[in-house]
């Protein structure tokens, strides 16, 4: 009954948001994310807790002030993805300019399958369709959501534009069958790992237990591993970034996949601390001393698998 409430809800949120404007929609997102803020005091508190610990130099007053503004931004985000989902193609588009796109062209040439990856920052969600809209839809790893209700209708959301999507659990295979037949892959690099992928490196100057499975596959394919970054602007449109590929460790590097993932992380560090607010602070990234067996880094067996910066015209609103 929860979970039908809670889809009912949000149902119901989407309906009246699509009938606005957008920019007054926008404004209702950040509302609401400000309300999530007063309720949830669990969760504001744990990003105030990660916000601290990460930036040491700055006051309690002004962390708190980035919670803030983190909350209202990711209210936005959830009623924007609501906005795209009654968007045409060309409609999106509009919405949007690319930087670096002089750097997919080229990756997409190698004829390896392309990497990329983010991390719970900017508007990831939104990035996803317009990158499958101006490119070609990718193959992504998907968390399933609790709710099942809730599961279904952001899956058809986020494939709508011809996005496939796999579950983590076993998606290493298939990212690999898919980099064979030289598609796009794309996962996230933020989240706390306690599966046979997991290793740890340092996001902030700590440790964080963190995925290898990005750094297996590139060195595996030879894929190139592109960061991309979705950034809000003053207009309601977004800027697509995307990154120069990471470089690839040495062939000679004792530790190849930790200092490809090292890279990999410290790019989005990186974005993190130039826009501190568009970061998902209010979950449990750093757990590793709470989690048993996350000290030694433990790359998963694929097995076999068969299978052969120029800014565009964005007229916004």
């Amino acid at each position: 009954m929860r979970y039908r409430l809670e889809y009912l809800l949000v149902r119901m949120v989407a309906v009246v948001v699509q009938t606005l404007p957008r920019l007054v929609s926008l404004a209702v997102g950040s509302f609401l994310g400000r309300i999530f803020y007063v309720l949830h005091r669990r969760r504001r508190q744990l990003a105030l807790e990660n916000l601290l610990a990460a930036f040491p130099s700055r006051t309690e007053a002004e962390c708190r002030a980035l919670v803030r503004t983190t909350f209202c931004h990711f209210g936005r985000h959830v009623i924007d993805l609501l906005n795209f989902d009654r968007m045409n193609e060309s409609e999106m588009m509009r919405l949007v300019e690319i930087e670096g796109e002089e750097r997919v062209e080229q990756a997409r040439t190698h004829g390896k399958g392309v990497m990329y990856y983010t991390g719970h920052f900017g508007y990831w969600e939104l990035q996803v369709m317009l990158h499958g809209v101006r490119f070609q839809p990718i193959v992504m790893v998907a968390r399933t959501l609790d709710n099942p209700f809730l599961d279904r209708f952001i899956e058809r959301i986020r494939t709508r534009v011809g996005t496939r999507t796999v579950p983590r659990q076993g998606a290493v295979r298939g990212l690999l069958r898919a980099l064979l037949n030289r598609a796009s892959v794309g996962m996230m690099i933020d989240q706390h790992i306690q599966d046979r992928s997991a290793i740890l490196v340092n996001f902030f100057d700590r440790p964080a237990s963190t995925t290898s499975a990005i750094a297996a596959l590139a060195l595996r394919t030879g894929a190139p591993v592109i960061p991309v970054f979705a950034l809000p602007l003053p207009n309601g449109c977004y800027r697509m970034v995307y990154e120069a590929p990471v470089e690839p460790p040495d062939a000679d590097d004792p530790d190849p996949v930790r200092t490809y993932t090292q890279r990999c992380t410290d790019v989005l560090e990186m974005y993190v601390r130039r826009y501190p607010e568009l970061w998902l602070w209010m979950h449990r990234r750093w757990r590793v001393q709470e989690s048993s067996g996350q000290t030694k880094r433990v790359v998963q067996d694929v097995g076999p698998v068969e299978g052969p910066v120029s800014r565009g015209d964005a007229r916004c609103l």
